[in-house]
């Protein structure tokens, strides 16, 4: 299989900019191209982004399949996750990508029950409230937002993962 370190960057923040924590925290911005921010325990946030499109000569589930391989590399990695937060989307612009996150939410949910994990979906306009003071904010609006805090994000799907991380830790006391 296809090594993920091809498929995504990670990018850490500094050690001062975070504290010790003690739940390691995934969150998801679901999608072809599908944002993730990791808040492990030793409080050091790590983010970036990893492209789950069809390849050439795939079957339509692989895309599923290559997406539960990686959540068992990122637990792996981290030896425990004690929660997942995803963005919530109620709406999409066209069919194609409204199956595909269906699928990935599917695929999500289902490892997430599996591995005895607690998970919730965050409405869009929650996230971007929160990182912006605007629910409608732009995609560009949340990528100044989570710059301003630190983050070296050029990706909108990296930024809202950020702005989901920054919101359970700030509201649903993922900061203890």
């Amino acid at each position: 299989m296809e090594s993920y370190d091809k498929l995504w960057r990670l990018r850490q923040t500094t050690p001062e900019m975070t504290q010790i924590m003690n739940n390691t925290i995934l969150t998801l911005d679901l999608g072809t191209t599908t944002g993730w921010a990791l808040r492990p325990q030793n409080g050091q946030i790590a983010h970036g982004f990893v492209s789950f499109k069809s390849q050439r000569f795939e079957g339509g589930g692989m895309r599923f399949l290559r997406f539960k391989h990686w959540l068992a590399e990122i637990k792996t990695m981290t030896g425990e996750i004690n929660a997942v937060y995803f963005e919530e989307v109620r709406r999409h612009v066209g069919v194609d990508a409204a199956h595909v996150y269906g699928g990935l939410m599917a695929t999500l949910t289902t490892w997430c029950e599996h591995h005895r994990i607690p998970y919730q979906g965050v409405p869009v306009g929650t996230i971007k409230k929160h990182a912006t003071g605007k629910g409608n904010a732009g995609k560009a609006e949340v990528i100044a937002a989570m710059q301003a805090l630190g983050h070296p994000v050029t990706d909108d799907n990296e930024a809202d993962a950020l702005a989901i991380l920054h919101w359970a830790i700030d509201t649903q006391g993922e900061n203890e």
